[in-house]
């Protein structure tokens, strides 16, 4: 009964952190994006482009590893 307790929050736990990934790569991707269209240092826009897709399929996969 414990374990079962203790395996469910872990997986709400998980879920959590993956949603948190998720908005901080979609957040890096807009942020990335909308400073390369307005003529920023393209090697900083890729820097938060390529971060923020890390994140953000990282934060994806962890969302869908888990069963609810």
């Amino acid at each position: 009964m414990y374990s079962l307790i203790l395996k469910t929050r872990f997986m709400n736990v998980k879920s959590v952190f993956g949603i948190i990934l998720t908005l901080i790569g979609l957040v890096g991707l807009v942020y990335g994006g909308i400073d390369f269209t307005k003529g920023g240092v393209s090697q900083a826009s890729f820097v938060y482009i390529i971060l923020g897709g890390i994140f953000f399929f990282s934060g994806i996969s962890l969302i869908r590893g888990t069963k609810a």
